[in-house]
C-alpha cells in the first residue's frame, strides 16, 4: 500500500474530538464514513476550508469504493483551490493520483496528477509531501521498467522517512513515516530484483521481514516483504518454499484488494507449480491472473509469458477455442503494455526528469556561489540577445509563418500567467488532445490560440512548460502518438499506405511523416507495420483512406 495516513494534532478542539473517534481505524472501513461526515458538515457550516480539506481526505481514506474515493479526491482539489494554498493543492492532486494508481491502476491518469502536484509543490517546504511524491514518481518509473531511475527515487525517499523515524514525534506521525520507510524499502527490493541484484534484494527483504514480523500495524507491509521473499526463492530454484511463502502473503493483500500485487503473486505461484510439475495447479493460478486482467485491465510485462503457457497448454489438449481465447488475451495484454509504456515513458522524462535535472543544476550553481560567473554569463546572454534581435529584424520579412511561431515560443522573457488561466489552458489542451483535433492539417499556434480565445504567447508558454516541448514538436508528438496507437490497437490501419497514415494523423508530407515516426518510435513506419502484421498474422494489403 502506498497511501500514507495524515495525522492531525489538535489541542482537544471539537474537530480533534470527532477525529479521535476514528483516527486509529483501518483504511477502507466504511463504518467510519458517518463520523467523517460529521467532521465535514461542521467544517462546511463554519466555512473552515482547511478542516474541510482534511475531512474530505479522511472520507477518501475510509471509503472502500474506488469511484467514491475519486469523487472525494475531486472534492479535496476543489477545497484546496479555495484556500489558494499551492502546497495544499499539490497535496490534493497527489491524493487523486494515489487513487488512480493504487485503487484503479490507471497509471496514465495517476502520472498526470503526480506531475501537476510536482509542478505546484516544487517550491514548497513540506518535505514529507515532496518525498511522498518522489516515491509515487518512482512507482511509475518502476512500472515501465526504468528500475535504475526508480531506485534513485526510492533511495532518496527511504533515507528521508528513515531519518524521521528516529525523531521524538507524535505516534500518528511516526506511523506515517514508518509506513513510508517500509513501502520505499519494499520498492527498492523490487528494483534490485529486476536489475538482477538478488543479494541486495534479499538483504532488504530480510530486514523488512524482521522489522514487521508479528506487528499488527504493519501486516500489509509484512505481506509485501513475504511476497518478495517468495519470488527470490523462486529464482533460487526453491520452488516449494516459493509457493509456501507466496501463498502466505495473499491474505492481507486480499483484505485491501491490492489486485495488482495479487496478480504478480498468482503468476509466480503458477510458474513455481509448473516447475514442480503441478501443471493443472499452475494453469488455475494463471487463470486467476487473467480474471484480474479482465476485471481491472491490469497488466505488466512479467505477467505476459503466462499467456504463452496457457495457449500451448490448450493447443496440446486440442481445446482450440480456449487456445484462441488466450491468444486474443495475449494481443490485448500487448496493446495495454505498449500503450502504457509509450505514454508514461514520454511524460515522466519530459515533465519530471528534465525539470528536476535543471533545478538540481541550478541549485549546484548557487551552492558554489558563482556570482561573478553568473553575472558575466547574463551579460553575454544579454549581448547575444541584442545581436540576435537585430539580425532577426533584418530577416523577419523572409521568415515563414511557421518560423515566426517558433520564435514566439523561444522568447527570452517568461510571461507571468495566473494559475486559473494556466489551468484553463491545460483543460482546453486536454480536450483538444482527447478529441484528436490535432489531426487537422496545418493548424498553427495562432489559430489554436484563437480557437481557445487566449493569447498565443500564453498558449506557447504553457505548452513549453507543461508539455516540455515547443508547439511544433508538441503537435508532431501528438500526431505520431495518435497513429502509433491506431497501428497498435486497430489492425485495419496496418493495411494503410504510408501516405494514407500521414493523411490520417494530419501530416501532409509522407517524407516528413516517415522521418518523425522514426525519430519518435525508433523504427520506420513500414518496418513497424511489417513486424506488427507478422505478429498478428495479417496479410500485407495496402489501401488508401476512403
Amino acid at each position: 500500500m502506498c497511501e500514507f495516513v495524515y495525522a492531525q494534532n489538535e489541542n482537544l478542539s471539537d474537530y480533534y474530538l470527532i477525529q479521535r473517534k476514528y483516527e486509529n481505524r483501518l483504511e477502507n472501513d466504511s463504518t467510519v464514513v458517518p463520523l467523517v461526515n460529521v467532521f465535514i458538515k461542521k467544517a462546511k457550516s463554519e466555512k473552515n476550508y482547511e478542516k474541510l480539506f482534511l475531512g474530505y481526505k479522511d472520507a477518501l481514506l475510509f471509503s472502500p469504493d474506488p469511484s467514491i474515493k475519486l469523487k472525494y479526491a475531486d472534492s479535496v482539489i476543489s477545497v484546496a483551490r479555495l484556500t489558494k494554498d499551492e502546497s495544499m493543492l499539490s497535496n490534493a492532486y497527489m491524493n487523486k493520483g494515489v487513487v488512480y494508481y493504487f485503487n484503479l491502476k490507471q497509471y496514465n491518469l495517476a502520472l498526470d496528477q503526480y506531475l501537476i502536484a510536482y509542478k505546484l509543490g516544487e517550491n514548497g517546504k513540506d518535505l514529507f509531501h515532496k518525498n511522498r511524491l518522489r516515491y509515487h514518481i518512482g512507482i511509475v518509473k518502476s512500472y515501465i521498467g526504468y528500475y535504475k531511475e526508480a531506485l534513485t527515487e526510492f533511495k532518496a525517499a527511504n533515507q528521508f522517512f528513515e531519518g524521521q523515524t528516529k525523531l521524538d514525534i507524535h505516534p500518528n506521525l511516526m506511523f506515517n513515516y514508518q509506513r513510508g520507510y517500509y513501502n520505499s524499502l519494499h520498492q527498492m527490493a523490487i528494483c534490485y530484483r529486476n536489475l538482477g541484484n538478488f543479494k541486495a534484494a534479499d538483504s532488504i527483504v530480510t530486514l523488512g521481514l524482521m522489522e514487521t514480523y508479528k506487528n499488527v500495524d504493519y501486516r500489509q507491509e509484512y505481506a509485501y516483504f513475504q511476497k518478495e521473499k517468495g519470488i527470490n526463492r523462486y529464482y533460487q530454484n526453491d520452488f516449494r518454499k516459493a509457493v509456501s511463502m507466496l501463498n502466505g502473503s495473499i491474505g492481507p493483500l486480499v483484505a485491501v484488494d491490492d489486485f495488482a500485487t495479487l496478480s504478480i503473486i498468482f503468476s509466480y505461484v503458477g510458474k513455481a507449480e509448473l516447475k514442480i510439475g503441478n501443471t493443472d495447479k499452475a494453469i488455475n493460478y494463471f487463470k486467476k491472473v487473467d480474471s484480474i486482467f479482465n476485471k481491472h485491465t491490469f497488466m505488466v510485462p512479467e505477467l505476459r509469458s503466462m499467456y504463452e503457457v496457457l495457449i500451448n497448454y490448450y493447443r496440446t489438449k486440442g481445446q482450440q477455442d480456449d487456445a484462441i481465447y488466450y491468444t486474443q488475451q495475449l494481443v490485448k495484454a500487448d496493446k495495454k503494455i505498449n500503450k502504457d509504456f509509450l505514454y508514461l515513458s514520454s511524460n515522466v522524462h519530459r515533465e519530471y526528469d528534465a525539470k528536476k535535472l535543471l533545478k538540481e543544476q541550478s541549485k549546484s550553481i548557487r551552492d558554489k556561489h558563482l556570482t561573478l560567473f553568473i553575472a558575466v554569463l547574463l551579460f553575454l546572454i544579454g549581448l547575444i540577445f541584442i545581436i540576435f534581435r537585430t539580425i532577426h529584424k533584418r530577416r523577419k520579412s523572409k521568415l515563414s509563418t511557421f518560423s515566426k511561431e517558433e520564435n514566439d515560443m523561444k522568447g527570452n522573457h517568461r510571461i507571468e500567467i495566473d494559475k486559473e488561466t494556466e489551468m484553463h489552458i491545460l483543460g482546453r489542451l486536454d480536450e483538444f488532445e482527447k478529441k484528436h483535433e490535432f489531426t487537422q492539417e496545418g493548424i498553427s499556434l495562432k489559430e489554436l490560440a484563437g480557437k481557445f480565445e487566449i493569447s498565443h504567447s500564453y498558449l506557447s508558454q504553457v505548452i513549453n512548460e507543461h508539455k516540455g516541448v515547443p508547439f511544433k514538436r508538441y503537435m508532431i508528438e501528438l500526431k505520431i502518438g495518435y497513429i502509433t496507437e491506431k497501428l497498435l490497437n486497430d489492425s485495419k490501419y496496418l493495411k494503410y499506405t504510408t501516405e494514407a497514415l500521414s493523411k490520417e494523423c494530419g501530416i501532409p508530407s509522407r517524407s516528413n511523416f516517415s522521418k518523425w515516426f522514426f525519430e519518435i518510435n525508433g523504427i520506420r513506419p513500414t518496418t513497424f507495420i511489417k513486424n506488427r502484421s507478422e505478429t498478428l498474422e495479417i496479410p500485407q494489403e495496402k489501401h488508401q483512406i476512403s
